[in-house]
């Protein structure tokens, strides 16, 4: 019976500006914690006009002070980018005021383009040093040993839990030998989710916190009254998307009708690879997708995102997705 939780990339919609977006990912949290979601994950992008959680921990703390039940983390930080010491210190202190409640994410690649990961002055090869670095971190959240050496403060003893994030089997494998639960980017990168999570699951390696494997499915969500709305409601991240790829990034566009039929057959093809993971329409295909992907891929867990332009329009698409989860668990438990 899977839990579920949200990721929000804190949207800003064309008209809006980042602290109106960071206001309703506010709302939206205690949206998410009165509807019984586990988590609610922020993101870290950078140089991204569209995106406002690029300084993930003081989200979170905003998110934080927001809330009082759901838990908060990251997914992710982008570690590369970072002294393993300043994150340790960013979530110890996440950690120390929200006890109890804070996971923290960790992903492997930059989560921006080259000439910005040039400005956040880390070593572009620091990927290659990410297993030693994701080591470093946990150990800062260890127990106080009286050895000698750096010491994250706060941070030391509050044994936040790390999930590693990825889209490749690179960061299945590094999750397994860990012991560690793993979260799949299946929201727009699928390619590889039925190899990765076939490498996690056979080569697991138990650890003390995580006896089993714990696989968190990533979806889009795009729900409204009808299908023809929660289609309408896609073409915002659908437009971003392109823009993305094409080297245009912006604000999240407003939805376009008939967005798609528009587009050529290259572009077209590329947002049905990318987006192939995506619960979007109806409450009753909502939740019929859901409960697809659920059987075929079994997650412990499914985290939704969805990046919608209305606000409102936002906060009734995760309603509805968690009457769908619910839906789900109450016939998983009846069987």
């Amino acid at each position: 019976m899977p839990a579920y939780s949200v990721l929000d990339l804190s949207p800003v919609p064309e008209g809006s500006d980042a602290a109106t977006a960071l206001k309703n990912s506010a709302e939206l949290a205690r949206h998410a914690e009165s509807l019984g979601y586990k988590r609610y994950w922020m993101a870290e992008h950078h140089s991204m006009p569209g995106i406002a959680s690029a300084a993930t921990a003081v989200a979170l703390a905003h998110v934080g002070n927001a809330t009082s039940t759901i838990r908060i983390g990251a997914g992710g930080i982008m570690l590369p980018n970072h002294a393993p010491l300043v994150i340790a210190e960013q979530f110890g202190t996440l950690a120390t005021l929200f006890p109890d409640r804070v996971d923290l994410g960790l992903g492997r690649a930059p989560g921006t383009d080259m000439a910005t990961a040039r400005a956040l002055r880390r070593n572009l090869a620091g990927g290659d040093r990410f297993p030693e670095d994701v080591l470093e971190l946990i150990g800062y959240f260890e127990p106080e040993t009286g050895a000698p050496g750096p010491k994250a403060v706060p941070g030391t003893g509050t044994q936040v839990p790390v999930i590693i994030l990825g889209s490749s089997l690179y960061g299945a494998q590094l999750a397994a030998h860990l012991g560690l639960p793993y979260a799949f980017a299946s929201h727009f990168a699928p390619g590889a989710l039925d190899q990765a999570l076939e490498v996690y699951r056979e080569t697991y390696r138990p650890s003390e916190r995580w006896p089993r494997p714990h696989f968190i499915l990533a979806a889009n969500v795009f729900a409204a009254e009808t299908d023809a709305e929660g289609a309408l409601l896609k073409s915002s991240m659908e437009q971003a998307f392109v823009n993305l790829r094409t080297g245009n990034p912006g604000k999240l566009p407003a939805p376009v009708e008939g967005y798609l039929e528009h587009l050529d057959p290259s572009a077209q093809a590329m947002l049905a690879q990318a987006l192939t993971v995506s619960a979007t329409g109806s409450p009753q295909t909502v939740e019929r997708t859901l409960s697809a992907f659920i059987a075929r891929w079994e997650p412990d867990e499914v985290i939704l995102t969805g990046q919608i332009h209305d606000h409102q329009a936002r906060l009734e698409s995760f309603a509805i997705a968690a009457r769908a989860m619910q839906a789900i668990n109450a016939r998983q438990m009846a069987a």
